[in-house]
Order: C-alpha cells, then structure tokens, then sequence
C-alpha cells in the first residue's frame, strides 16, 4: 500500500474545506483510503455502490471469500463515472479519449489484434457538413499564411460582404462586414433569427445518421459497379450456418465522428479504409483488387454524396417533410501523402478530440430535458439555441386528429390523452443535444478493435497489478447509493493522488523511452 505523501498547496484549499483535508490527512487510515479510492482517482462525480463483494473460485463456483462494503472506508465502493465528454468528467473523459485514439489509430496502423497489413489499404478522410438553413456570422480565411493552423493569426476576410446591402424581410441587415476573431460569440449566429429554418436544422440533425447510411451504401454500390466494369468477379462466401452468397470483392470499413459546429447543426468527420474480400475467411482484412486503387474510393464517396438524399415522413407542421442531403462543402483528402498535413497520428488524434465533445461549441449543456426542465432552455423568442431546442420539443409533441377539420394538432408543453405516436418524437428525447441523437463516435464492425476489448484489457492488467489469482474471479451484488465524493476535501486529495500517480507515470515512461534509445545508440 502507497505512503507517499501528497503534496498541497495551502492556497488551493477553499475556506470549510481546509478542515476536511486535514481532518481526512490526519485519520490513520488515510492511506487505506487513498488506495480504496485510486479506482476513481480524478473522476468528478464517482458512482458510490454499496452491497457484497465475493471471491469466486473460477473452475468450481465456490465462493471463496466475502466481503461487505460496510467494511470499506466509507463504508462504499468508489467507481469512477466512466462519461465521455470533458464538459462533465475531464479525467475520465481523457481516459475515454485515450480509448477513441486507440480504436481509431489501430484502424490505420493496425495493432492490438489488427494486422500491420492495413497500415497499405487505401484511406481517404472525408467530411460532410449540413446545408445551409440560413445565412449565419462565420469566420473565413481566404489563404493561410500561418505555420500553425491551431495558432492561426491570418487576417479572416469580411463575414458576409454585400455590395447591395439590403435588409431581410423583418427589418434586419442582410450583410456584416466584421472581420471575425476566433473566439466572436456572434459566430455561427444567425444574421436574422426570424428568418432561419430552425425546424428544417433539428430535423436534419435527427435524420443526419440515416443520411450516412445511406450513403455509405451507395459508396459500395459505386465500387461494385467499378468491379463488375472492369471485369473483377464476384467472390464467393460460405457462411458458418453453410449459406453460400456472392458478394463484390471489395467492402469499405469505416470509422466516424460528429462534430457539432458552432451554428449547433452536425457535421462528420468519416475514415474510410478500402478492404478486399477473402471467400476461405471472410472476416479476415485483405487487401482490395489491384484493379481498385483510392481514386476509385475518392470517386464513389462523391458521387454518393451527391446523389443521396433523405426525404423524412409527413409532419403535421410539414406535410410533405423535410429534404435532408448533404451540404456542398463535402471535402475528400488521402492521409499520409508526400508534403501532406494529414498523418495517421493526428487524423487519430482529431478524432479522439472531438469524441469527447456534445454541444459545448454552441454555449449549451445540459442533461436531458424533461417537461419539468424544457422551459429553462427552450424559447421560441429566445436566441438561436433556445430556438432550436423549442422547435425540438414542438416537433416532437404527441399528436392527435381531429376528425371534425381532419387536421392533426397537438400541445408543446402537455400531451392530450387521446395522443398518437410521432415518428418525430425522438426530438424530445435528443432535446438537449440540439435533436442528434447519435453516438459521436462510430465504426464499422471490421474497421478495429472495439471499446470493449480495451476495456477488458485494461480491468485484466489491474487484477494482475494486485496479484489476483488467475483462477478467481470477483463478483459483486451491488446497488447505487450515490454520486460524488462525501466532501469537497475528499474530492481534492483524490484527485490530488491521482494527478500525481499520473505524472510519475508519464515521467517513468519517459526515462524508459529515453533508456531504450540509448541502448539502441549504443548498439
């Protein structure tokens, strides 16, 4: 059990929260503490479980030792929460983020289980962004001239310059000649409220996953159509149950994240690794047809971007729906081209970024909204986010007909009894995420490792970091008590020891890289 005295500095301690730290430090089983609470180190609101604890022995079932948590400090089992997205969790969201590079990165490079063959598959990095629902400040840089795009200091042209300046229908200016800086809270504002679709922007958002798929599937239709042009058979694949089928012998992998942009409409972010087809082993990542190069690929998601469009069903507000398609910035680049900027390193970076991120880009964060809660966030006089959020809950309202006018209506703030189903409820659900609904980061079944796998790894290296036996297995009956640390000093020495945990780790890690260079130099 680590001794190691905490260093805190006394300035960093809030007034009532003093007595705490020095309540807890001077206890004698503080140091049993700390280690009772190293699993959740810096997480900001620990889950706390209170319950049994069993030792069972892997091969007969017996249960080989029991434990309560009435006999831990605290008398409760400490869990880090585990959320993904810094806004809530900064500690375990790095650790989430951590996890996403992985998945990522070994879709490129290969490792941890994905052969190093794939690091020669064709990739290209594509982005697909939302149409416009109407004009909005933005910040635009004709030509960069910086050496650091993250540290850009190029002179942004003017927002949107008109030479015929008018005015919108309610009286607004139609024009801004604002040079924008970086962090303008009007960027990504609409230049008129009034005049933006708010409804058609959350309903995209609701909409954008299956707008993916379906482009994704026209992706592959596309390369088939290439094979069978240019004379590439089909391969034929045996399934486990003995189903033959014929299938094109090239298949996309994929690994995506959305981004939500300032002007809180999705955007996403998709790696796309062209693989081939082995009929002995299916599952097994091959190269494509020499006969399929990346410009095959590049062509295929352009002309699926193109061509796919997504027309949602009839809305009592929208009789006919609402057209969903991809806006007309849709940029296509290879990764790791001669003088390139992309690498598989900061592609996998990027991603691991933004997997992390919700809406915090658009000035809103919230848990999901209730009736209860829906007033406190939603206005439909309000500004551009309050906007959005109210079209989400009047779009997805319960609805009834009334057989008197055949129209159907329906409450935004109360549900009538006599309500159907709306295909468009799910904007109620996905209110406080702007009406995306989907993960922020995704992939296909074959493009890498999973999220599980890393996770299983790293419980695996804990039970052998504390010596449990191979053969033992550990089973609990727990429930939730509750969430957060008992006090603020506690959440400070904490997060304290685990700060420092993780900087002599990142030190030792460190003078071992710089040991095996040396070793290597002198070699």
């Amino acid at each position: 059990m680590s001794t190691t005295p905490l260093t805190i500095h006394p300035l960093g301690l809030a007034a009532g929260r003093d007595a705490q730290v020095l309540h807890r430090a001077a206890s004698p089983s503080f140091s049993g503490w700390l280690e009772h609470t190293r699993p959740a180190g810096c997480c900001a609101r620990p889950i706390r479980l209170t319950g049994t604890i069993a030792a069972v022995d892997r091969d007969t079932g017996r249960i080989t030792g029991q434990l309560h948590t009435d006999e831990l400090p605290d008398r409760t089992l400490y869990k880090a929460c585990g959320n993904r997205r810094e806004s809530v969790c900064p500690d375990c969201a790095w650790v989430y983020q951590g996890d996403a590079y992985q998945v990522v990165c070994r879709g490129l490079t290969g490792g941890k289980g994905v052969p190093a063959s794939v690091s020669r598959h064709p990739v290209i990095f594509a982005t697909f962004t939302a149409p416009s629902f109407g004009p909005v400040h933005h910040r635009h840089i004709p030509r960069h001239t910086c050496r650091n795009r993250q540290r850009c200091d190029c002179r942004p042209a003017p927002c949107r310059a008109r030479s015929n300046a008018s005015t919108c229908p309610h009286g607004r200016p139609a024009a801004c000649f604002a040079r924008h800086d970086a962090d303008d809270p009007r960027l990504g504002q609409p230049l008129c409220l009034d005049c933006y679709d708010h409804a058609h922007q959350v309903v995209w958002n609701y909409f954008s996953g299956e707008l993916w798929r379906r482009t994704k599937q026209a992706a592959d239709r596309r390369l088939a159509a290439i094979c069978r042009k240019r004379g590439i058979p089909l391969v034929r694949v045996v399934s486990a149950s003995g189903k033959v089928r014929w299938v094109p012998p090239v298949r996309v992998s994929h690994g995506k994240v959305a981004e939500m942009q300032r002007r809180a409409a999705v955007h996403f972010h998709v790696l796309l690794r062209l693989d081939g087809v082995d009929p002995d082993d299916p599952d097994a990542l091959v190269p494509p047809p020499a006969g399929i190069t990346v410009d095959d690929l590049e062509d295929a998601v352009r002309v699926a971007a193109r061509q796919i469009t997504v027309t949602t069903p009839a809305h009592p507000d929208q009789p006919e729906g609402w057209l969903v398609a991809w806006g007309e910035q849709v940029d296509v680049r290879r990764i790791n081209t001669v003088g390139g900027e992309l690498t598989d390193g900061k592609v996998a970076a990027y991603f691991a970024k933004y997997a992390t991120k919700a809406t915090e880009a658009t000035g809103h964060s919230s848990a999901r909204l209730t009736p209860a809660t829906v007033d406190d966030y939603a206005d439909p006089e309000g500004d551009h986010v309050a906007r959005l959020i109210d079209a989400c809950w009047h779009l997805g309202r319960p609805t009834h007909t009334d057989t008197s006018s055949g129209a159907a209506t329906g409450n935004d703030r109360q549900d009538s009894l006599d309500a159907k189903p709306n295909i468009y409820g799910g904007l109620r659900r996905w209110a406080h995420m702007l009406g995306f609904g989907g993960h922020f980061l995704t992939k296909a079944r074959r493009y890498s490792v999973t999220f599980r796998l890393l996770r299983d790894t790293r419980a695996t290296y804990r039970r052998e970091e504390d010596d449990q036996p191979a053969d033992m297995i550990t089973v609990g009956t727990l429930t939730y008590l509750g969430s957060g640390w008992l006090s603020e000093g506690d959440a400070l020495l904490a997060n304290t020891a685990a700060r420092q945990r993780r900087e002599r780790r990142r030190i030792g890690r460190e003078e071992l890289a710089h040991e095996t260079w040396l070793t290597g130099a002198a070699a």
